[in-house]
């Protein structure tokens, strides 16, 4: 059985990109190698750990990462992108990248309000996230 690496990529990958790397390993399976990275990466925002552990997936132990830890070091059969500045701002050249796609979601790191509204922001992204990877993988 062949490997299918993949790498999403997002601005800050406190967010998109973390829970899409953390979905694409759950329902993928060992086909799939994931990760994911940031142009700019930050720390992981503490509402991504939370509303993915409301649906039993731990990224506690996830890290953020910058796209030079992986540019021109390792072959990707896809690279998605998961906002609109990370599709703008990529490298147009990625040595070892057969495939690259876009998935947009909105950043809800970015969402102005107050705890509650801004946990319903990420809970509506991540359910987003979680069924462009269900679908994908159908």
């Amino acid at each position: 059985m062949q490997i299918i690496r993949v790498l999403f990529l997002c601005t800050g990958n406190s967010a998109r990109s973390q829970m899409a790397e953390a979905f694409l390993r759950q329902y993928g399976g060992e086909k799939y190698e994931v990760y994911s990275a940031g142009l700019i990466p930050k720390e992981i925002h503490p509402f991504t750990v939370r509303v993915m552990q409301e649906v039993g997936i731990d990224v506690s132990g996830q890290r953020s990462k910058g796209i030079q830890e992986y540019l021109g070091k390792l072959h990707f059969h896809y690279l998605i992108t998961v906002c609109a500045d990370a599709e703008k701002n990529c490298p147009t050249v990625w040595p070892g990248v057969n495939q690259r796609m876009h998935w947009g979601f909105e950043d809800p790191a970015a969402f102005e309000g107050g705890d509650e509204e801004k946990l319903a922001k990420f809970r509506q992204v991540r359910d987003l996230i979680e069924a462009s990877i269900r679908a994908w993988l159908a």
